[in-house]
């Protein structure tokens, strides 16, 4: 039987059960042998004959943000037009993902957004789109671990010292997040679960100002992705204490897993990735599709995302559309055996 619960309860849910599931991974095993990403296909046309608009569904200086700008500013010089960053966070991200959705497949608006939209799906009671169905991914970016971060302040100089002083004052740590149920909330529920604690959720409206309140320290600690605190862990503007994957990062290889560091199980990643319009022709998905692809193959675009942790993973459209249904399935999934919906 159904039953309504609050948001929060609704995310330790699907975190619980999630975590019972860790050996999970995104992609959906493979099936034979799969067909190379596209890195060349023929240009529809006069495409693109103006700027192009990237949506990303969060706020300026978070991950997505990041990722969009270093990827988009490589794939202008190849398509010969600029692609224009437009920031509309809110909404857990569906707010610019509907404007997406129902744009025109003309080729003019794109999107880039990261796994948060597939359990999205499930999380939202209402979506004004479909996940599955209004849209066309064109290519996956990579994937990426989280990094708990805490400002130089805060006298924990590793995780088991943070779950120390958590321990000893509950909820007298706050954390920041890009909102409820964003990412970087299901990243600190599960840890605080795991780990139990309990810690003090101070949402914002995108990661990028969350992660300025942990520098500024009006916030202590956030688990924050990788690209978006790597310059400022470098910087000494904050303290990582462990990455949130289950191996460590090649950008900071001295620094432990937080299931290393004592949070046993502890396992939480997220990809990123292009899309559009459902409405999108075949032959330009293919086109945008080789584009990208191409533009990740560049070594020092891969050197640059791999700096800032990132994982660079090509594949062609139809194997990134797989994903994306593995994801909702399996996140689908776990809400409904927790047997419960959100209010």
């Amino acid at each position: 039987m159904l039953k309504t619960v609050s948001r929060s309860s609704l995310v330790l849910a699907v975190l619980l059960a999630a975590s019972a599931h860790a050996q999970a991974k995104a992609k959906p095993p493979a099936k034979g042998k799969e067909a190379p990403p596209p890195m060349e296909a023929a240009r529809p046309g006069a495409y693109p004959d103006k700027p192009i608009r990237f949506m990303v569904p969060f706020a300026p200086g978070g991950t997505t943000d990041l990722i969009a700008r270093m990827v988009g500013q490589q794939m202008s010089v190849s398509l010969g037009q600029p692609l224009v960053i437009d920031n509309r966070g809110g909404g857990g991200g569906t707010i610019a993902t509907d404007i997406v959705a129902k744009a025109a497949g003309d080729g003019y608006t794109l999107m880039m957004n990261h796994q948060g939209m597939t359990f999205n799906a499930t999380l939202y009671a209402r979506l004004p789109y479909d996940t599955l169905n209004d849209f066309a991914p064109i290519a996956m970016v990579g994937v990426t671990p989280n990094v708990m971060v805490v400002n130089p302040g805060v006298a924990a100089k590793s995780v088991k010292e943070l779950v120390a002083l958590a321990k000893a004052k509950p909820n007298g740590i706050n954390y920041g997040t890009g909102g409820v149920g964003s990412s970087a909330h299901l990243a600190v529920e599960l840890f605080m679960r795991l780990a139990q604690v309990q810690l003090q959720h101070v949402p914002y409206k995108g990661a990028g100002p969350a992660l300025t309140d942990t520098i500024g320290g009006q916030i202590q600690m956030m688990i924050a992705t990788m690209p978006a605190a790597a310059g400022h862990i470098r910087g000494n503007r904050l303290r990582a204490l462990g990455v949130s994957g289950a191996k460590k990062s090649p950008a900071f290889p001295e620094l432990p897993t937080i299931a290393e560091a004592g949070v046993a199980g502890y396992d939480y990643t997220t990809w990123y990735g292009v899309l559009g319009p459902k409405a999108l022709p075949k032959d330009m998905v293919q086109y945008l599709a080789a584009v990208t692809n191409k533009t990740l193959s560049q070594k020092d675009l891969r050197d640059k995302l791999s700096q800032q942790g990132m994982e660079v993973d090509l594949m062609a459209p139809e194997k990134f559309a797989e994903v994306l249904k593995s994801d909702v399935a399996r996140w689908g999934k776990i809400i409904r055996d927790a047997g419960i919906k959100s209010e």
